[in-house]
């Protein structure tokens, strides 16, 4: 007897015991260059490789391509003989559980506990959309769909949107997280109106997450959205663990998306009306709160006799403290940790934010800056104006410069944030457009400068 009539005799198919012969004498290996030595198609030999990452004996690495690996033949022989018994050990307990009486619900659970964790692969668009489509026939409670940018265009175009949305309407939660845009938002009129849609800019992965306990996450996806996707790619992954993991993932995304209605806006009406989210401060605001009340003592580890003149001496300085703070004095909120300059510099990059989106149409460097520029002299902000020397920056000059009166409110955050949010939306950091904040020379025409390096002007 050899080594492929031994693989044979453990379960699996001629195709698949040549596969580990191969695999088993290589340190990885592709999918198409296992296909030439086994003499078959690409589609074969996945197909092969992934029931045998299925039953644990062959590993993938996430990346691309995908490369395959497995132990050497004896320690392959011992884990499908471990295999072997498992199974005769649970076909036996669950015979003998039948045969005494035992509900069919408890052999079940005994079986479930034995299982581990399952990897699959999942190759071309077609079949990860037909799985999707399963995952959403066999939900119970809830399905959590990543569609990215262009998700929702594969959705549409197969099978698994009637799935899905059947899924709904049978009382399933369904959660869709995207990252909306102009040449697909139409498509969502397809989904059922009983699921949510939520946008998020940060949303570019694909996947899916049933029930905390089946999760599918795209290794990769083709860059053109509209082709076949032949070469795409998944890890279809059945585990409690990960997918209470990935659980906690995305609902922290959602908890920070925007509801769809809210979101569609920014095409519908061509604005931006997302909620803005702002940083206040940092630290502990209950040591702010006390010190400023003057309350830092300790509480007493034991109780203490009562003393009415303590007792109102002590509530007289809380309350003098805290009509203090009432005063409307700015100090009075750096006092409790609340940080204007920042909170307004958020506001202004918002601003920005909504600037850029209103320009988004121009593509050159130099008519869009002129625009940026023009809209700042026309709101009476101040002064803007660029130079070569050598690279390209852009000089500020505020109206209401900077003051060193604590009391006075800090809008120069708020007029410096308007530009930063308009470039930074403008020229992300994904892009080849870096930006870079200095100090002016301090004169009331630059203040700061903003030096941008554009390949094109470099």
């Amino acid at each position: 007897m050899n080594w492929i009539d031994l693989l044979l005799d453990a379960g699996l198919s001629e195709r698949e015991a040549k596969a580990i012969t191969i695999l088993s004498s290589n340190s990885q290996m592709k999918a198409g260059e296992l296909a030439k030595e086994l003499g078959t198609t690409r589609l074969d030999a996945y197909n092969s490789l992934s029931r045998l990452t299925e039953i644990g004996i062959v590993t993938v690495s996430a990346e691309r391509p995908m490369k395959f690996s497995c132990n050497e033949l004896p320690q392959v022989v011992k884990q499908l003989i471990t295999g072997q018994e498992q199974r005769l050990s649970r076909t036996r307990s669950g015979f003998e559980a039948v045969m005494s009486g035992a509900s069919e619900d408890k052999s079940k659970s005994s079986k479930s506990t034995v299982q581990g964790p399952k990897f699959a692969v999942l190759k071309e668009r077609h079949h990860i959309m037909k799985k999707i489509g399963t995952m959403a026939e066999s939900s119970e409670e809830r399905l959590v769909l990543l569609l990215g940018k262009f998700g929702i265009l594969h959705l549409c175009r197969s099978p698994a949107i009637e799935m899905v949305n059947t899924a709904a309407k049978r009382g399933v939660v369904i959660q869709v997280l995207a990252q909306l845009d102009r040449r697909t938002i139409r498509f969502y009129e397809n989904i059922d109106d009983s699921i949510e849609i939520r946008h998020s800019d940060d949303v570019s992965a694909l996947g899916v997450l049933r029930d905390n306990c089946e999760v599918i996450q795209y290794l990769y996806v083709d860059e053109n959205p509209v082709g076949k996707g032949r070469d795409e790619s998944a890890l279809l992954i059945e585990s409690e663990e990960f997918a209470d993991s990935h659980t906690n993932l995305v609902d922290a995304i959602l908890s920070e998306s925007v509801e769809f209605a809210v979101a569609e806006k920014r095409f519908s009406e061509e604005r931006i009306v997302d909620p803005l989210k702002l940083t206040i401060g940092a630290g502990s605001f209950l040591d702010n709160f006390r010190q400023a009340l003057g309350v830092e003592d300790k509480l007493p580890d034991e109780d203490t006799p009562f003393e009415p003149e303590s007792f109102l001496a002590s509530s007289r300085e809380v309350n003098s403290a805290r009509s203090f703070l009432q005063g409307g004095d700015l100090q009075n909120l750096d006092i409790l940790g609340i940080d204007l300059k920042q909170m307004l510099r958020q506001v202004g990059n918002r601003i920005g934010e909504e600037l850029a989106f209103s320009l988004r149409g121009i593509d050159s460097h130099i008519e869009f800056l002129n625009e940026m520029m023009d809209w700042w002299e026309h709101a009476g902000l101040g002064d803007l104006s660029y130079e070569f020397d050598p690279l390209f920056q852009i000089k500020v000059g505020l109206t209401h410069p900077p003051t060193e009166n604590p009391n006075d409110l800090p809008l120069w955050e708020l007029d410096d944030g308007i530009i930063q949010g308009t470039l930074n939306n403008r020229y992300p950091k994904s892009g080849t457009v870096k930006i870079i904040r200095d100090q002016g020379s301090g004169e009331s025409d630059d203040l700061w400068r903003y030096t941008l390096l554009i390949p094109e002007f470099e």
